[in-house]
């Protein structure tokens, strides 16, 4: 049977696309919008957990996040969590309610969440090109294994370098728009 699928391929290369449309949807443009805190993961009870899985975020006005967190032990874990988180979101805590108002975009911090938008980008290409090279070994071992030709290797590693570069076209896009966006051009 051979290894080589590509339908696999393409699912996991549109999976890096969605992920980086998910984080890039976390950076915040001036309004608060609990997505904002969607890739903030919290080390409790011995293992990283996603924040929304130890707390209740929500935006209560235009310019603050909510965090409401359910068992008072975490507090301090999730308020270290959103520092550490890169999002210059600074918590104030009240009891087990973590407010976060969500200041001026300054000129500085767009650049600066324009560079979080680029690292997410890149991070996605790598992922992207990981899934390539995944795909060219399958193809490689199948041929050794004798289940297909040398030219259906060849033939089928254009499709996946074809794949790949329609995958990092995709991210190249997303991940322009976003930097418009936070750079409000």
């Amino acid at each position: 049977m051979p290894q080589y699928s590509k339908s696999d391929l393409e699912r996991r290369m549109a999976g890096a696309v969605e992920s980086l449309k998910g984080d890039l949807s976390g950076l915040r443009t001036g309004r608060a919008n609990t997505a904002l805190l969607d890739p903030v993961t919290v080390e409790v009870y011995g293992a990283h957990m996603p924040l929304n899985q130890v707390a209740t975020v929500s935006a209560p006005e235009p310019r603050m996040i909510s965090v409401q967190v359910w068992d008072r032990s975490n507090v301090t874990p999730v308020e270290k969590a959103i520092r550490s988180a890169g999002l210059g979101l600074n918590p104030i805590t009240d009891g087990t309610t973590l407010r976060l108002p969500i200041p001026d975009l300054t000129e500085e911090r767009r650049k600066e969440l324009a560079k979080l938008a680029s690292k997410y980008a890149e991070g996605a290409r790598i992922a992207a090109r990981n899934v390539r090279r995944d795909g060219m070994d399958s193809l490689k071992v199948d041929e050794k294994k004798g289940e297909i030709s040398e030219d259906d290797r060849k033939r089928l590693e254009t499709e996946v370098q074809k794949l790949t570069d329609a995958t990092i076209a995709d991210i190249d896009a997303a991940a322009s728009a976003k930097e418009k966006e936070i750079l409000g051009q």
